[in-house]
């Protein structure tokens, strides 16, 4: 594995990112964020978008997990899905480049967006949503493969929690991964590492107040 990937071995990565109706929509914003989750103590940063990727690179060197999220009319692939967004993303100085390597159709070969990001100096990490999928993620050249979609296709399981079958059926087929997906306390970043997890990947539950909010809002509502 590759040296990068071995020094967040068991270590958090928290994810930065803010929805576009958010009040927290700026990549300055982003940026202390990023800064906040530097100081307590996370070792990796994934990051969405050019701007916040500048934004966020001028003021750390923490490893980063860099992404686009593209509404596409001619696939439902949503994250990273074409190689000039990869490509930028490994200009940029993200280590890392994160894209959807689902089975949905895409509007480029898997293959080519691997071997663009490869080129261009960065790892490749595989959003999948089941076991089939990270083993051809892995056959075509990943690096590390996530978690991230899992419950998010329409033949994945439906979930309102994590993975934790997957995660399962991952380690027992000796495939290394990330966690990440709704992975929304302390426990549960700690029990994903008991279930085989290279790495975890936290959100919404630490970087958008807005979502969290509306976790207590609700609960209160039906309380």
């Amino acid at each position: 594995m590759n040296a990068l990937l071995k020094s967040l071995k068991g270590q958090l990565v928290v994810s930065c990112q803010a929805n576009p109706d958010s009040p927290l929509r700026d990549p300055y914003i982003i940026s202390r964020l990023a800064l906040a989750a530097v100081k307590g103590g996370a070792a990796g940063l994934r990051i969405q978008g050019f701007d916040d990727v500048q934004a966020v690179r001028a003021v750390t060197d923490l490893p980063l997990i860099g992404l686009t999220k593209t509404d596409r009319d001619d696939t439902d692939v949503y994250i990273t899905p074409t190689r000039t967004e990869a490509v930028r993303l490994a200009e940029l100085g993200c280590e890392i480049v994160a894209l959807d390597a689902t089975r949905r159709p895409r509007p480029e070969p898997l293959a080519d967006i691997f071997r663009a990001i490869h080129d261009a100096g960065a790892l490749v990490m595989a959003d999948i949503s089941t076991l089939e999928e990270a083993q051809q993620a892995y056959d075509l050249g990943a690096d590390i493969v996530g978690t991230t979609l899992a419950g998010y296709t329409p033949y994945s399981r439906p979930l309102s929690t994590p993975d934790w079958a997957l995660m399962e059926e991952l380690r027992g087929a000796g495939l290394a991964f990330i966690a990440e997906g709704r992975l929304n306390t302390p426990a549960e970043a700690a029990q994903a590492l008991k279930s085989g997890a290279h790495a975890v990947v936290v959100g919404s539950a630490i970087t958008r107040p807005d979502v969290v909010t509306g976790w207590f809002v609700e609960a209160v509502r039906q309380s």
